[in-house]
């Protein structure tokens, strides 16, 4: 029996790549030494559109640019060997019924979403993040499953304590070991969990239609990984159907259309070599490039990209979608200087609020326009940024997020605390309270109380301690407006630093 060579490859980087998303969390540790930005960084789309959008080259980018290379010398090999939402759709194919194949799926589609995603990093838009399978993929498992894994999990031991009584701690080794490798560091539900879950489900709702749907027709990643692949130097014999067989097309997910096969579409699964029951399939050396009908990238969909992205600007400046949101409340974690600069490199991958120790942030859904959908955003009145803490840039895969030294970090701006002084319960209630500037970590206290005489309002003498920011100190983690007593809107909150007033 011939091993299947490239299912093998498939499933260890699958467990690799399990492996490298649960040890992205807090361990115990503050230093992250292995990430799963591995995988981003060796992603030539987002390596792509982040050099367009950001006009720069960092080391960060080079693994993927190299993969684009051995791609044009080997062929679309990452879609059958490594991708892992490509693997998890060759497991489930087989258990999804078929039905006729969408024929508006098929033919240039692909191109389409490709050029405009090129195009658009050319005008500083950076959309690649949202359709890249790594991306979808990584957001499914942070957003939905792993919460949901996590939860379940703590509930399960919960519930066996509750049956086993005192023999429970017999149990103990199990879940020590259960939330020290495996479990997440805290339960959050994001918001998208939803979104980002449909459409995982919808890629797997494709294969009713044909196998490797997404993969074939949609994904931007394969069709540029199937452009430069054209020029690979390894050639499949032969060509076309057999006449006297034809079984290549039934264990071909992506090559053939209808009898020829399709260089560009290949994904080097090998499947029609090792079942093949003549023996006639090989891929050989050759610089003979064959004879098949594939997409040649000529002027009709190379403008048609440029014109459908030109449409796209023009509507997204008319309607606000691509903003600066410098009057909201959208704050970026700490290292983020330009929000131009951060939208050009983020990838949207959720990794940086997966390993967020308070639960600071979350992804952006419409507050900031479509074009900021899924990038993360700190939420004060659900978490803030510990103070002692620099994870995020540690898994960043892109830079978006820098990478600062922990001394630097502390000193990295998120934004200004600002007190609301008709909520605030010394000013408004006439109230003491002093749970702001306990908590605020700054060696000096960015918040201190100013001592004022007044009169309550049962006439009462009372001497007020009243908060005010120093300005030069707040670094904006947003602990105070976490541990604000009050109730939905908080009496200190912190906003997006600009300029200041006069």
């Amino acid at each position: 029996m011939k091993v299947n060579l490239s299912r093998t490859f498939q499933i260890l980087f699958l467990v690799l790549f399990f492996f490298l998303f649960v040890t992205t969390d807090y361990r115990g540790k503050d230093e992250i030494s292995v990430a799963l930005n591995s995988f981003f960084r060796i992603d030539p789309l987002v390596a792509l559109s982040c050099l367009f959008a950001a006009k720069t080259l960092t080391i960060l980018l080079l693994p993927g640019l190299v993969l684009l290379v051995c791609s044009a010398v080997l062929g679309r090999f990452f879609c059958g060997w490594i991708c892992p939402l490509g693997t998890v759709i060759d497991l489930s194919t087989k258990r999804i019924k078929k039905h006729k194949p969408l024929a508006f799926l098929r033919g240039r589609l692909k191109y389409y979403l490709l050029f405009t995603i090129l195009f658009a990093a050319l005008f500083n838009m950076n959309l690649a993040g949202l359709l890249d399978p790594i991306a979808i993929f990584v957001r499914f498992l942070t957003f939905s499953l792993y919460p949901l894994f996590g939860f379940l999990g703590r509930e399960g031991w919960v519930g066996l304590y509750r049956i086993l009584g005192d023999s429970r701690d017999y149990l103990d080794p199990g879940y020590s070991f259960l939330k020290s490798y495996l479990l997440p560091f805290r339960d959050t539900f994001y918001p998208l969990a939803l979104v980002s879950l449909l459409f995982f489900l919808g890629i797997l709702f494709l294969e009713r239609f044909e196998r490797r749907n997404w993969c074939r027709n949609l994904c931007p990643l394969g069709t540029l990984l199937g452009l430069v692949g054209r020029f690979s130097v390894f050639r499949r014999l032969p060509v076309r159907l057999c006449a006297d067989c034809g079984d290549c097309r039934a264990h071909c997910p992506t090559a053939f259309d209808e009898e020829v096969f399709q260089k560009s579409d290949c994904i080097l699964c090998l499947d029609c070599q090792r079942k093949c029951v003549h023996g006639r399939v090989s891929f050989r050396l050759s610089l003979k490039r064959a004879k098949s009908r594939v997409f040649s990238p000529g002027r009709r969909v190379f403008v048609t990209g440029a014109v459908s992205l030109a449409s796209g600007l023009f509507v997204s400046r008319m309607l606000g979608i691509k903003t600066t949101v410098k009057e909201t409340r959208l704050l970026r974690p700490p290292g983020v200087r330009r929000e131009e600069d951060f939208l050009d490199k983020c990838v949207r991958c959720g990794e940086c609020m997966k390993v967020c120790l308070r639960s600071a942030l979350y992804p952006a859904s419409l507050q900031a326009g479509l074009y900021s959908l899924y990038t993360p955003t700190i939420v004060p009145r659900l978490g803030y940024c510990e103070y002692n803490c620099s994870l995020c840039g540690q898994v960043c895969p892109t830079g978006a997020i820098p990478k600062l030294p922990l001394e630097q970090k502390k000193k990295a701006v998120i934004g200004l605390a600002v007190v609301d002084k008709n909520h605030c319960l010394p000013y408004a209630k006439k109230m003491n309270c002093m749970v702001c500037e306990e908590h605020c970590p700054i060696q000096d206290k960015a918040i201190r109380f100013e001592s004022v005489r007044e009169t309550d309002y049962n006439g009462k003498a009372v001497v007020l301690k009243k908060p005010y920011i120093i300005d030069e100190l707040c670094n904006g983690c947003g602990i105070c407006e976490y541990v604000c007593p009050l109730e939905e809107k908080a009496g200190i909150e912190v906003y997006k630093k600009t300029r200041k007033k006069v």
